[in-house]
């Protein structure tokens, strides 16, 4: 029997994976081929990706593919937002990448500002503003005298580098280009006004490409180091959050989502971007999701914040599970520390546990001491913040929204999801945990024309895993709760 069978690359901001999909008789399994770190390079004061060991990683999953006599239809790489590559006349890498977490850009966007104004730029764009998005990377670059920058002939975000890489065809696949802040979401084309002060044109950037169409088939020699037959790589949602979103299980267009994972991204899908005076002032993004749709969302800090905490555990010998942190939140009593986990504070401290002790005494709270009381300030206090974002949403949405879902990682976390459901008053359906993976799996299948569209793909998705649902809590409580984060609310500590 002849099967369906797709090579996803998932690439997140702290590990990659390289996955097989395969779609028989309308199902879909997965089968993780590769794991592997992403680990972020300091260097003379700044921190890179290492997109050679993502690249060879790459090469390692096909390989395996290749000594298992697996014929795979196609190949598509997703990966986080923002970050890009330069490219030389000659075609060679001209720098490893920056990170988005490198604090060069810090003060950025008010310098950029005096070059263009505030308002213009979300009026152009629609994105929300963060000091790391791609325009004020550039504009730092441009004004540190970056040789990169002076001699790119191309610049691509990371994962349409990585398909050149592969195939030697530089592109600017629609969905990852849309986090830049530099795309107009209404023409669905660069703005050149806005690379203007960096003296960058539209021909610095690769070919317009849209999620599910065709890149080109990997080169002669990824065909010999892999042992690989002339396989396309195609151009999948590359931003990760696209990917996650078209993997949405929903049944109409009645919902809210939160991919949940290091960043919650919390939004809904829209036929047109909305970019208002209201949604300018709460700093809400439009990006680019599959088939013309617009990602309308707001990122708010997520895991983040613990997975940073247990990481200063382990270096102190206290090495907690998951399960252990879970139960230990249980056991402490409700809203007696709330933080905003958006708070610039809670970016990237030295010691977060400090931080969020510092956040609590500096609003006249009971201070964290213990990994219990630490993490259900943390847990409670993302839920609440969810409730924030979501009450913006509903009082912007075009339609009315009836359920929440939750995909990625963070949908596997049972108390959080109670949590959010109780904040938000709302029914929360968690999963799938694999989203992001699954929608990459999915464009391939639709550029191969196993289906047809989204309702396609969300259908089969629905189908084809199992829901986890969660309904409202103490209401009363939890209200109360809001009441208290409102008071202690702050953007700067």
């Amino acid at each position: 029997m002849s099967y369906n069978k797709f090579f996803a690359v998932d690439l997140g901001a702290t590990s990659g994976r390289t996955i097989l999909g395969t779609i028989d008789n309308g199902k879909l399994q997965l089968e993780e081929i590769t794991r592997f770190p992403n680990a972020i390079i300091q260097v003379n004061g700044h921190f890179f990706w290492n997109i050679y060991a993502l690249y060879e990683e790459i090469l390692k999953g096909l390989k395996v593919i290749a000594h298992k006599g697996i014929n795979i239809q196609s190949i598509g790489i997703d990966t986080w937002g923002v970050d890009f590559v330069f490219f030389g006349e000659d075609g060679d890498l001209l720098r490893v990448p920056y990170s988005y977490r490198d604090p060069h850009t810090v003060g950025s966007m008010e310098k950029y500002f005096k070059e263009v104004p505030k308002e213009k730029v979300y009026e152009l764009t629609g994105i929300q503003f963060m000091n790391f998005n791609s325009l004020f990377q550039l504009y730092t670059l441009y004004n540190s005298k970056c040789s990169a920058l002076k001699h790119a002939k191309k610049i691509l975000f990371i994962p349409d580098a990585l398909s050149y890489m592969l195939t030697k065809k530089d592109v600017m696949e629609y969905t990852i280009t849309s986090t830049s802040q530099i795309q107009n979401p209404r023409t669905r084309a660069l703005e050149s006004s806005l690379l203007q002060p960096m003296g960058l044109t539209i021909d610095n950037f690769g070919s317009p490409i849209e999620p599910g169409e065709t890149i080109a088939p990997i080169t002669k020699e990824i065909q010999e180091i892999t042992g690989l037959s002339s396989i396309p790589v195609v151009a999948v949602a590359g931003h990760d959050t696209a990917s996650a979103v078209a993997a949405i299980p929903a049944k109409d267009k009645h919902f809210a989502y939160l991919s949940s994972g290091t960043w919650s991204l919390m939004g809904i899908e829209v036929d047109s971007p909305i970019i208002n005076e209201e949604s300018f002032k709460m700093n809400f993004t439009n990006e680019g999701g599959i088939e013309g749709t617009t990602r309308f969302l707001k990122n708010i800090c997520g895991m983040w914040l613990l997975e940073r905490c247990r990481k200063e555990w382990d270096e102190n010998g206290q090495n907690y599970s998951y399960d252990e942190l879970i139960s230990g939140a249980l056991t402490v009593p409700a809203f007696e520390s709330i933080i905003n986990p958006d708070a610039t504070c809670f970016a990237n401290p030295t010691s977060m546990i400090k931080a969020i002790k510092h956040y609590c005494e500096s609003t006249d709270q009971k201070v964290p001491e213990t990994y219990a009381e630490i993490t259900r300030c943390i847990f409670q206090s993302l839920a609440l913040r969810y409730k924030q974002v979501f009450e913006y949403i509903k009082g912007i949405s075009p339609f009315s929204i009836d359920v929440l879902h939750i995909i990625g990682g963070g949908s596997r976390n049972k108390l959080l999801n109670q949590f959010t459901a109780n904040a938000l008053g709302i029914t929360v359906e968690a999963g799938p945990t694999e989203a992001t993976a699954i929608g990459n799996i999915m464009l391939q299948a639709k550029a191969a024309g196993v289906v047809k569209d989204i309702t396609d793909m969300r259908k089969m998705i629905r189908q084809g895993i199992e829901l986890l649902s969660f309904e409202p809590q103490d209401s009363a409580e939890w209200e109360k709760g809001y009441s208290l984060y409102l008071k202690v609310y702050k953007e700067n500590i």
